[in-house]
């Protein structure tokens, strides 16, 4: 039975159109802080990426930044106390995120946002990791992600021997509940320690 000491975060660089993204962004930080979990996360200090960040640090958290070097100047590198970690691209920064959490949660955000749930879903999917993985669907704002999700399975193309298995919590106090539910049922070595390597296997 493993406990989560680690949770990524995706989601925005900006803080979107609804006031209450960045309200329960900061609000999932404090909680973050209060329980002694790390926040894992893109590394930029705007947006809602800036925001939950901010919250963890200000409140006495632990923060791991990974930001690729090329959009140090773009999302401006967190400038509270924080553990930062430069990559040289992309593939980099989304194995160090991948291999630094325990889980996963995907709050609003846009296609850089999308790309990384979609990628943890497909390697859960394709059987090479555990980790719980959450949206956060503060006012609604996964609901067409998840009426698609529906629609592949009504098509027969996810479900079977290819189930995608994703946590929601329409309000932040259901996230940490909901994750240490599904990582209760993980074993310790397959949510830290010995993971499946996220690169592609080489044909």
């Amino acid at each position: 039975m493993a406990s989560i000491e680690s949770i990524c975060v995706y989601c925005g660089s900006s803080k979107g159109a609804d006031p209450l993204f960045a309200e329960d962004a900061r609000h999932f930080g404090t909680q973050l802080a209060r329980n002694g979990i790390r926040l894992v996360y893109g590394g930029g200090g705007v947006g809602l990426m800036g925001e939950v960040a901010t919250a963890v640090a200000l409140n006495g958290g632990q923060v791991t930044g990974i930001i690729p070097h090329f959009l140090i100047s773009r999302e401006r590198a967190f400038e509270h106390d924080a553990e930062m970690v430069v990559t040289q691209d992309m593939h980099e920064r989304k194995r160090l995120m991948f291999e630094r959490a325990d889980a996963f949660v995907a709050f609003p955000g846009g296609v850089g946002t999308l790309e990384e749930l979609v990628e943890q879903l497909t390697w859960a999917q394709l059987g090479r990791h555990r980790k719980p993985i959450l949206i956060a669907n503060i006012a609604g704002f996964w609901d067409p992600l998840l009426s698609l999700l529906d629609h592949m399975r009504a098509s027969a193309f996810i479900g079977g021997a290819n189930p995608v298995e994703i946590l929601v919590a329409d309000h932040v106090d259901e996230i940490l509940p909901k994750l240490r539910t599904a990582a209760a049922r993980v074993p310790e070595s397959e949510l830290r320690g010995a993971q499946p390597m996220f690169a592609i296997d080489k044909m």
